[in-house]
């Protein structure tokens, strides 16, 4: 299929608008799904208009719970050059910075309140398939470029497939009403390699009303695609269709269980002798037959004259618990989809709570999942820095092809647990203390702070000059420390 040309920015507009409005309907559907308002299936639609007044649609959110579970565990921490790593020595306190972030792009990160924005990206890239981070010109601060998430709801980017980048792009919203026109303004905004172009819809249809060419040669826009696969590089939902069919399954059990409990879980009262006519409302109203149904009362008119007298019975109540099986058998299979703790849906594993280390062995596949999305993510986050980068040092640098994203650690260990670790790493020299206050989750601040502590302090202390240099790894001789008379020591002349 032929391309337009980017000389002709409108018929990209509409070329691109006519692509994500093909999507649309199922990114839309996937949203309503995660937020639990999407249409009950599996209930026959007689019963929901007989019940609907009554019984409210139960949705238990099990989408919900396989998207959350694995947002929580995406967190970016900073972003460092992997040649930064191992610090000078020698380096002053301020210089210390790199090794523990870059703390450049740490303050393009803070100044565009990326830290909660990139969890909503995070999290509409679950649900939806991707979300986009695009970068442009601040106003306001020319040497912190501007950084904005976007949602796959009013933005798609089109994938090159021979260099598997971004082609062009396209963003539309709509406005509040116009007071004057009593109608919505529309929007949008297209990337492409060298431009970015400003565009808002009249009667005639899309006008351009502004432009910055920057010449960067790539589209000011960055992908956070999940799941991608070789030929699906626009990502997949994590509500896929086995989860979702399970999701369906169940709310239509938790439904028919309300409805049950509704009609069953409570003693059934019966008349004989009393047809429905004979019922009235309290204005004097003839009830339906539906009506003393659902009052819990059965009329069973008699047969005449010499029919015996009215009389009243009970019957005894239903139990429900075919539906808590029903629903706790859907769990275990959705549970086993998603990655989590069956208790996580809700399912009863028993009346003995399960020890830390069953929960914590349960959670060997969620994390797996967790590491695989910070590596999907991580990448689309790594190319919007590079964009910053070109953004202000007006060139691509070299450099930058290196850059890596800092994480989270996607497990849960206990704050002792993991300084156990941590501490036993260290002391046997199979990591640095740098990356043992990493591995904490300390912030590239508190990193800096205490790399600068560390260095001020050593040369005061020489037990502090050992447990620096074992971060470092050891050298023949510490400074002020004794060597060890087992082991040879140079002999000079």
């Amino acid at each position: 299929m032929a391309l337009p040309a980017d000389s002709d920015p409108i018929a990209w507009v509409n070329h691109l608008a006519r692509v994500h409005d093909g999507d649309l309907p199922l990114l839309k559907e996937y949203d309503s799904l995660f937020k639990g308002t999407a249409r009950l299936n599996y209930m026959h639609p007689d019963v929901l208009r007989e019940v609907e007044d009554r019984i409210r649609c139960v949705a238990l959110g099990w989408p919900m719970l396989a998207v959350e579970p694995l947002e929580e565990r995406l967190d970016v921490l900073a972003f460092r050059y992997p040649e930064d790593g191992k610090p000078d020595p020698d380096a002053a306190p301020e210089e210390l910075a790199s090794f523990a972030g870059d703390e450049n792009l740490q303050q393009v990160w803070q100044d565009n309140d990326l830290d909660e924005e990139s969890q909503m990206g995070h999290l509409d890239a679950l649900v939806m398939k991707r979300a986009y981070a695009t970068v442009g010109v601040n106003e306001a601060d020319a040497d912190v470029p501007l950084v904005t998430v976007e949602s796959p709801l009013e933005m798609f980017a089109l994938i090159d497939p021979r260099t598997r980048e971004v082609r062009a792009a396209l963003r539309r919203w709509t406005d509040d009403y116009d007071f004057a026109t009593q109608q919505q303004s529309q929007y949008a905004t297209l990337y492409l390699p060298n431009s970015t172009s400003w565009f808002d819809r009249g009667p005639n249809g899309w006008r351009e009303t502004g432009r910055d060419t920057h010449r960067v040669g790539k589209p000011l826009v960055a992908a956070l695609t999940n799941r991608g696969r070789l030929a699906a590089r626009y990502g997949q939902s994590e509500l896929t269709p086995a989860l979702l069919s399970l999701s369906d399954a169940a709310n239509k059990i938790a439904t028919d269980m309300m409805v049950g409990a509704e009609f069953h879980m409570m003693p059934l009262r019966a008349i004989f002798g009393v047809g429905p006519e004979d019922f009235e409302d309290e204005h004097g109203n003839k009830q339906s037959k539906l009506q003393i149904l659902m009052g819990r009362l059965l009329a069973v008119p008699g047969g005449g004259p010499g029919e015996p007298p009215v009389t009243a019975h009970e019957f005894t109540s239903s139990s429900l618990t075919n539906f808590h099986d029903t629903m706790n058998q859907l769990a275990r299979h959705a549970s086993g989809l998603i990655g989590v703790d069956p208790s996580v849906l809700g399912m009863a594993t028993g009346d003995n709570p399960a020890s830390a280390e069953a929960l914590k062995s349960r959670e060997v596949r969620l994390i797996k999942k967790a590491e695989r999305r910070q590596k999907a993510f991580g990448g689309g986050w790594e190319r919007a820095m590079r964009l910053v980068r070109r953004l202000q040092e007006g060139d691509w640098d070299p450099a930058a092809k290196r850059l890596e994203a800092v994480w989270r650690d996607a497990a849960t260990p206990t704050r002792a647990q993991a300084a156990d670790a941590a501490t036993k790493l260290v002391t046997s020299m199979i990591i640095p203390k740098q990356q043992a206050r990493e591995d904490l989750g300390y912030t590239p601040g508190q990193q800096r702070r205490m790399a600068a502590f560390d260095q001020a302090n050593a040369a005061l202390d020489p037990l502090g000059q050992l447990t620096q240099a074992a971060g470092r790894g050891l050298p023949e001789q510490v400074p002020g420390v004794p060597g060890d008379p087992g082991v040879p020591q140079p002999v000079e002349g």
